[in-house]
């Protein structure tokens, strides 16, 4: 059975912490200054995925050793130069594809040119990360009692590989769709390539203007910091934050009961799964980008999947077929690192029912 790789990389210098414990006493500078003198490396061996196919992988986390503000800022030749390291890494490992995490994804053309660097197959995780956010948005609207045919959705950075795709899949769901970027003629090709559907369709590159009617919110820009605050969202909207960093300020959580943030892309792996590696989740859990490379490796499709600036819709939904015959599912709901529990949502659906009420009124 092949076996697989992914790249990791820390979002910011406190996250090098989870491997290296000195580095919670460095300043930031200092240890993004140590990080550019440090080689890519293996970071753990995971082991235990068993399909529901009866298949059976292994692979490696393989540390790229670059910030989220590191690969965005710094010169792209030098980035793409650190990751294909990485990827030799991967392959000096035994690994037959590899995957491209977070900001690892996004330089060098959303992956190809690191693709075309190595001997071995690239994906970055990006189509299932896409089937999971839409599955999962669509799954907490019905909890907190939104139905998504009447819904009004938005989707932030709907220009951008992720975004882009978003957009197709949540277009034939919902009632009517907003798009939003930086940059409005990115945002008309992708209006027009949804001309086929019959819901309305708006663009905007005002945040706040997108956010004030929306029920429904799918966030997968590369800002660096938080761009969804408490003031701008609807009450009982449900958003699904897929970026990393975090579109959606922790201030969300703690000033609005009314509001339903989860996380994009948290999947259940199949098997006794040991990832070896503190990344933040409880056992058996993964993004769903990981789960991507495992599953092509589970069913021995070690070629390129996910790469570029536009993801193929077909493509998104062929992951998520092989997903379902593989075991991988999703996880339930997360929010900030936690479990969303039964009565945070019910707690969401009466605030709604209460606001809606009161306005009938």
């Amino acid at each position: 059975m092949p076996k697989f790789a992914f790249i990791i990389h820390p979002l910011n210098a406190r996250d090098m912490a989870r491997k290296y414990r000195w580095a919670a006493w460095l300043p930031a500078g200092l240890i993004e200054w140590l990080m550019t003198k440090t080689p890519p490396q293996e970071i753990s061996e995971i082991t235990g995925i068993h399909s529901a196919t009866g298949a059976q992988t292994t692979g490696w986390f393989v540390g790229c050793p670059m910030t989220a503000r590191q690969l965005v800022t710094s010169n792209p030749q030098q980035a793409i130069a650190k990751i294909t390291e990485a990827g030799r890494v991967a392959e000096q490992l035994g690994a037959q594809i590899v995957g491209l995490g977070a900001f690892t994804a996004v330089v060098g053309d959303g992956g190809t040119e690191v693709a075309e660097a190595l001997d071995i197959a690239v994906t970055t995780g990006n189509s299932y990360t896409v089937f999971t956010a839409v599955e999962g948005v669509l799954e907490a609207a019905r909890q907190v009692g939104i139905e998504p045919s009447q819904a009004r959705a938005a989707v932030l950075g709907a220009s951008g590989s992720i975004g882009r795709v978003c957009a197709h899949l949540l277009a034939s769901n919902v009632g009517s769709l907003v798009l939003a970027d930086r940059r409005r003629q990115p945002l008309e090709q992708v209006s027009a390539e949804l001309a086929e559907h019959q819901q309305a369709i708006d663009i905007t590159t005002d945040i706040a203007e997108a956010l004030a009617q929306a029920d429904l919110v799918v966030t997968v820009t590369s800002a660096l910091e938080a761009i969804v605050h408490p003031e701008m969202l609807k009450p009982g909207a449900v958003v699904c934050d897929v970026a990393r960093p975090r579109d959606v300020s922790r201030a969300v959580a703690d000033q609005r009961e009314d509001v339903l943030v989860i996380e994009g892309g948290v999947v259940k792996v199949p098997g006794e799964v040991e990832f070896n590696f503190d990344f933040g989740f409880p056992p058996q859990m993964a993004y769903a980008c990981m789960a991507e490379t495992m599953i092509l490796a589970l069913e021995g499709r070690c070629e390129n999947f996910s790469l570029g600036k536009k993801l193929q819709p077909d493509k998104v939904r062929e992951i998520g077929r092989l997903a379902k015959k593989h075991g991988f599912q999703l996880a339930g709901f997360r929010s900030f690192e936690q479990v969303v529990s039964q009565e945070q949502i019910q707690r969401v659906r009466d605030l709604t029912q209460r606001s809606k009420q009161q306005t009938s009124n």
